[in-house]
């Protein structure tokens, strides 16, 4: 049983190593260095660093903050309906779900969601 557990790291281990090689001695790996650092602003690494900033990165950037704000807000909404009063809980619900949709309707009337303009 242990030749067998041994086995098994030994050939795993040489798989590993094998992938590792191949990857680190790819021609794409060597001649795409720039592609593998991070893009985290809007801007192209290879491009002049006093470019305008892309309007439509920051509409995403905002938009990605509301949903995420939107779900922190949600689950403890869910998690406290039974220990609530079940009219205030509906109420308050409704009005946040019906600002979502009101925050939606106007991004959407301002052409905010259209990504490729």
């Amino acid at each position: 049983m242990n030749k067998l557990i041994l086995f098994s790291m030994i050939i795993a281990i040489l798989v590993i190593m094998i992938t590792l090689l191949i990857i680190l001695v790819s021609k794409k790996s060597i001649i795409d260095t720039q592609k593998s650092t991070p893009f985290e602003c809007g801007f192209n690494p290879m491009s002049y660093k006093r470019l305008p900033f892309s309007i439509h990165f920051f509409l995403i950037a905002v938009i990605f903050l509301i949903f995420d704000i939107e779900i922190i807000i949600i689950i403890p909404m869910v998690f406290t309906l039974k220990s609530s009063m079940m009219m205030y809980w509906l109420i308050t619900s409704m009005m946040f779900v019906l600002i979502l949709i009101l925050g939606l309707f106007h991004e959407w009337y301002n052409g905010m969601l259209n990504w490729t303009n």
